[in-house]
């Protein structure tokens, strides 16, 4: 299969498990073809553990979850050496890092000690352990989770930490139809537990997804459309609205789901609107605002479309 099929097979295996969340199933697919990373934020109960369970079983990729909180210890993440009594050698006990898809829920729980152990390993995908370094698996992709609600207890992610995600992925509540849908599912017997008993099947292993980011190696990018990109951070860089602007890293983020987002939906190239729509999940969380357009009643998304109506589409 070809990108797009896989995409299409994706999203069907998915709807037995995922209701009225395809949008943020196809973000967290764009990141594991990039290999980026996401910070998927909403309240409780709103399936962002599932979805990130379900993308894991659908690319047959290993699955860990790690709960955040305050006495977490990076050691806790990455593993730790331990002596061996019978063969008198140190071995490492390998973290719940050490997967292909990482869940750290409420990762802001954790202290900043604790949260700066993952920046290596979005980074650079190794770890370093007493001088040592520990290469991860391939996919890797770490969904973060953080709760736009609750700030009690909680350390706020320092901008380094947040440039690190591709995107930061808001998960709403759903509608009333869908509601019901979900009540339907556990209704019939629906367990979030055991996947396999759903009839979930995985769809791609991790030779389709290196032969799928060859694919989007080729998507077509024209100079106008390049230019585009660079000219939205320019902007953000010097908005009225803004303390912070887009980084480079914003800028490169950018440009690979756009190309990613375009081979899901059949295109060799991407389009402005490509663009326009990845604009709020790869700026939301890199751009800091004034307090000025704060009590204006603006929030990330609403600066950045403002910004959009500045900067000349090409055509």
């Amino acid at each position: 299969m070809n990108t797009q099929e896989t995409y299409a097979a994706l999203r069907a295996q998915a709807a037995r498990v995922i209701v009225e969340q395809e949008q943020v199933l196809e973000q967290l697919f764009i990141a594991l073809l990039v290999r980026g990373h996401v910070l998927l934020e909403g309240v409780p109960g709103t399936a962002k553990t599932l979805m990130a369970k379900t993308l894991a079983h659908l690319v047959s990729a290993p699955f860990n979850r790690v709960q955040f909180t305050p006495d977490l210890m990076p050691s806790d993440i990455l593993g730790t050496n331990v002596f061996d009594m019978t063969s008198g050698k140190f071995h490492l006990r390998r973290g719940p890092i050490f997967t292909g898809v990482l869940l750290a829920d409420e990762i802001n729980r954790a202290p900043a000690k604790t949260q700066s152990a993952l920046l290596e390993a979005m980074e650079e995908r190794h770890v370093t352990i007493d001088g040592e370094l520990y290469p991860l698996p391939d996919p890797f992709l770490v969904v973060a989770t953080q709760n736009p609600v609750e700030y009690e207890g909680t350390w706020p992610l320092p901008e380094a930490q947040l440039d690190r995600f591709l995107f930061k992925v808001q998960v709403a509540y759903l509608r009333l139809e869908a509601e019901c849908q979900v009540l339907q599912h556990y209704h019939n017997g629906f367990d979030p537990h055991d996947l396999v008993a759903t009839g979930l099947q995985s769809v791609v292993d991790p030779d389709g997804l290196r032969a799928a980011r060859d694919e989007i190696r080729q998507v077509r990018v024209e100079d106008g459309v390049m230019r585009y990109i660079a000219r939205i951070a320019q902007a953000s860089r010097e908005s009225r609205d803004l303390i912070l602007g887009g980084s480079t890293r914003a800028s490169v983020a950018l440009l690979l789901s756009s190309k990613a987002c375009a081979l899901l939906h059949g295109r060799d190239y991407i389009t402005p609107d490509d663009i326009k729509a990845l604009v709020p999940p790869v700026y939301r969380h890199r751009i800091i605002l004034k307090p000025e357009a704060e009590i204006e009643g603006l929030d990330a998304d609403a600066v950045m479309v403002r910004i959009l109506n500045t900067v000349e589409v090409p055509r």
